[in-house]
């Protein structure tokens, strides 16, 4: 019976028509999950922007301005470690509830703090309650930012065809390129004004604009369907009672792999559109010329993170990440160098080829394989868990690299301890599983086949 039963399956003329379909089903989903990024990570970014050029001023007056900006950059780091909460809160959620509900809530918590920070008082009109108010707005755009990433990353592999989960998977990756282009590019703008003016009322412009856009982000996602996988968790009734626990006792391989990898694509993003900025300004370098790389930085993402994503379909999600950790790690020590020259071309290209090309092959490949990695029931916990304790570590690089600089006053000194976190993120990557190919099957557990 069973020998009869496959073949039908295997010959039905039918089956060409549900791929189109899904192919159709899906471009709604990458649409929503790119502006959505875009706009959570313009909200992200900025704070970065603002933490290397502003708050050390404004928010943190000390004795020098490496001080000031290492307040700064502390409060940065605070946002990060904040979010592995979030993402076991919201990830919890998105695991009971499913994944457009708390995509929507995400979107309004870091569209909210983010406009509320562009309106704080500064340091000169109510004193220490300005850093205090700061650091409490950081925590929850932090807070929310924890689960965004992960649930936009799901939404599009859960919705691809099997075989272009990496490349759909690494859309909303551009997402958060284009955001911190934007969020760079606003900078710029706002930056041509008059000193006096952009440290009174300019810089809070960028903050200010996000909640013009939080309203057409919020249409965006609400129009969105639930994932045809979640939907089937729900079906067959097995959504998971603890999502955390199952994951900590069923798949802890998986958690602590992503964890590691995390450690170098963070290091290496943070590095050149934050940190660089102080550093060159430390030089004496004009801060157009940092923001200007970034810009230039992201455009390479926007181009190079699908490229890699696809390429991930081909080769594997391990040869294409572990790649983007290695080389890296080889470019590390002639970043700081040609940092050094003061040229402005040659700053120009090595943050290119750092925190544009070698950064899109693991931002490219991650969605895919992070999400490959868990079972469906838990996906969003374990996906948004480790992915975001990983990131606290990327996001205290910036006030240690500021640490290393003032203690050694020589970008070599950052550029070890980076790599470093490349080389955890490569072990990690030869210690996880190969991903391609795998099936979303909601009755697997366990780590052989999530």
């Amino acid at each position: 019976m069973s020998s009869n039963t496959e073949p039908q399956q295997e010959t039905a003329p039918r089956q060409p028509a549900p791929r189109e379909s899904g192919t159709e089903r899906i471009r709604p989903v990458i649409t929503a999950s790119v502006v959505g990024t875009i706009i959570e990570w313009y909200d992200f970014f900025i704070y970065g922007t603002a933490a290397a050029l502003v708050f050390g001023k404004l928010f943190f007056p000390a004795s020098s301005s490496l001080a000031g900006t290492m307040a700064a950059f502390a409060t940065y780091a605070v946002g990060f470690a904040v979010r592995p909460i979030g993402g076991a809160v919201f990830g919890h959620f998105g695991d009971k509830l499913g994944r457009k509900a708390i995509l929507i809530t995400t979107l309004a918590v870091m569209g909210v703090t983010t406009t509320l920070i562009g309106l704080l008082p500064t340091y000169a009109q109510i004193g220490i309650w300005a850093p205090a108010l700061l650091v409490l707005l950081r925590m929850a755009q932090g807070f929310g930012a924890g689960a965004e990433f992960a649930g936009a990353a799901i939404m599009a592999v859960e919705y691809s065809p099997v075989e272009r989960r990496g490349y759909f998977g690494s859309w909303p990756q551009i997402g958060v390129a284009i955001g911190l282009a934007a969020s760079s590019g606003v900078f710029a703008l706002v930056g041509l004004l008059p000193e006096e003016q952009f440290m009174s009322w300019g810089w809070r412009i960028p903050f200010v604009a996000s909640a013009l856009v939080l309203l057409v982000g919020t249409w965006i996602r609400m129009r969105i369907r639930e994932t045809p996988v979640f939907q089937e968790v729900q079906k067959e009734k097995r959504v998971a009672r603890s999502p955390l626990a199952e994951v900590l006792r069923g798949q802890p391989k998986s958690f602590f792999a992503v964890l590691g990898m995390r450690f170098a694509d963070n290091a290496v993003l943070y590095i050149p559109v934050a940190f660089t900025l102080t550093y060159l300004a430390e030089r004496g370098v004009e801060s157009s010329v940092g923001l200007t790389a970034v810009l230039l930085a992201s455009g390479v993402q926007v181009a190079t993170i699908p490229l890699f994503g696809a390429w991930s379909d081909r080769v594997g999600r391990r040869l294409v990440y572990g790649g983007g950790a290695a080389v890296s790690a080889l470019l590390l020590v002639p970043y700081f160098l040609l940092l050094d020259t003061g040229d402005t071309w040659l700053i120009w290209l090595a943050v290119m080829l750092l925190g544009g090309l070698a950064y899109s092959a693991m931002a490219g490949s991650q969605p895919a394989f992070f999400s490959e990695l868990f079972h469906p029931r838990v996906r969003y916990t374990g996906v948004a868990g480790a992915r975001e304790l990983g990131a606290t570590v990327g996001g205290f690089t910036p006030l240690a690299a500021t640490a290393l600089l003032a203690a050694y006053s020589t970008g070599l000194a950052v550029a070890a301890l980076v790599i470093v976190m490349c080389l955890i993120s490569v072990a990690a990557v030869v210690w996880a599983p190969e991903t391609r190919g795998r099936r979303f099957d909601v009755e697997a557990v366990g780590e052989r086949n999530p």
